[in-house]
């Protein structure tokens, strides 16, 4: 892959990256309630269905869901179905006045990792963007796998940092959950976002 073609790539990648989504609104909810070090399971959690998503990708069944109707809207409707679930849930939590400390030890790196990567990997939104995506980058006449490593990578990385500077943003807010008022409408917030994103998600049609 030339210089010129990377650097399209990385710009692409930074400008997906950035626009608002439901791994926005988890790296901010992980942010504000736990700080930006414990958000990093969430964070690589994403990641992590990132790289599944490519994967498929790569083997071709990438293609076979944006060619299938019933394989597509399978997989669109866990997603929707997935992330209303957890809107809902933030929705309506029930807000107790915790002290921090108790709040943290109640945190779990592996619920954060996997709750994270089934928000990532059950949208097929994603999936039929990097069937289209991907193989603008490709040149036929320099190895497959050495491009995908270098886009997978690119992708990652560049997702992790604005993922981290979602988060990081949002731990300065952390403030507010010392108040129960706050706390319920930071929840019907993240709720509400995550119901959005559901609803975006619903209108994912075969490209």
């Amino acid at each position: 892959m030339d210089l010129n073609t990377w650097l399209t790539l990385l710009l692409a990648t930074i400008v997906i990256s950035i626009s608002p989504g439901a791994g926005a609104v988890v790296s901010m909810n992980y942010g504000i309630n736990y700080g930006l070090k414990k958000s990093y399971a969430a964070i690589f959690g994403l990641q992590a269905g990132l790289l599944i998503q490519t994967f498929i990708v790569v083997i071709g069944l990438g293609a076979l869901i944006a060619k299938s109707v019933l394989i597509f809207n399978i997989i669109k409707w866990i997603g929707v179905a997935y992330l209303i679930y957890m809107g809902l849930s933030k929705i309506f939590e029930k807000v107790e006045m915790v002290e921090e400390a108790h709040r943290i030890k109640t945190y779990s790196a592996k619920k954060a990792f996997i709750t994270a990567t089934l928000i990532n990997l059950t949208n097929p939104k994603a999936t039929v963007f990097l069937v289209a995506f991907i193989p603008q980058f490709l040149n036929p006449n320099e190895s497959i796998w050495y491009q995908l490593l270098i886009i997978s990578l690119t992708l990652v990385i560049i997702d992790v940092i604005v993922m981290t500077g979602y988060s990081s943003m949002a731990s300065k807010l952390k403030f507010l959950i010392k108040d129960t008022k706050a706390m319920k409408i930071q929840n019907r917030i993240t709720g509400m976002f995550l119901i959005l994103a559901a609803v975006f998600m619903s209108t994912a049609k075969r490209s």
